[in-house]
């Protein structure tokens, strides 16, 4: 695995738009080689009601999605917050990738819910172990709404430099995985996978 100063982070929710964009961004901003990605079959964005998402494939635009937000209601989607969610993503990256159709080795992979968690593990033990490469999958659940998405992406970006500043990431993380589960009476999930 290489150095923990030079490790790949992948950070993964639902549909590569609030939680993981959000800990892409502060992560970025810290210096990290960091990608976001969703596991979903479409992105979803919150609609006028609950039973009324706004559906798009994976590969749509950030900013074409910012486009028909403020055609459809501009007010809405100003008044909850999606259309900052938008231009935030469209000022990091073109589009939402699914990780599933991604062939980049990373070294650490944080997903932001149990269920994607699972959905990642899932494609690892799909994948071939060719390369025989380890990966650490971790998982922090995040509630998908701005304000956790904001203090999920500050605890991802605590754990990433307590890695970045270990000497050994696979000999460490289980500490790190300790310290961060007492300071913030959470438990995390974490597992190893290969590429």
């Amino acid at each position: 695995m290489s150095s923990p100063t030079k490790m790949k982070i992948a950070v993964v929710c639902s549909s590569n738009q609030n939680r993981s964009m959000e800990a892409h961004k502060v992560l970025m901003r810290k210096g990290f080689d960091v990608q976001s990605f969703g596991t979903g079959t479409h992105v979803r964005i919150p609609g006028p009601a609950a039973d009324q998402p706004n559906v798009f494939p994976f590969g749509t635009t950030y900013d074409e999605m910012y486009k028909k937000l403020v055609a459809a209601d501009k007010d809405l989607y100003t008044r909850n917050g999606m259309l900052n969610m938008l231009d935030r993503n469209r000022r990091i990256k073109d589009h939402p990738e699914r990780f599933q159709e991604s062939n980049i080795v990373f070294d650490l992979v944080i997903t932001c819910e149990e269920r994607i968690y699972d959905h990642v593990v899932e494609d690892m033990e799909r994948r071939s172990s060719a390369l025989a490469r380890p990966t650490h999958i971790l998982n922090i659940d995040i509630a998908d709404n701005h304000e956790d998405a904001m203090l999920g992406a500050i605890l991802i970006c605590e754990i990433c430099e307590m890695l970045r500043d270990s000497d050994d990431l696979d000999d460490d993380i289980e500490r790190v995985i300790q310290e961060i589960e007492a300071e913030n009476d959470r438990s995390l999930l974490h597992t190893v996978a290969f590429y």
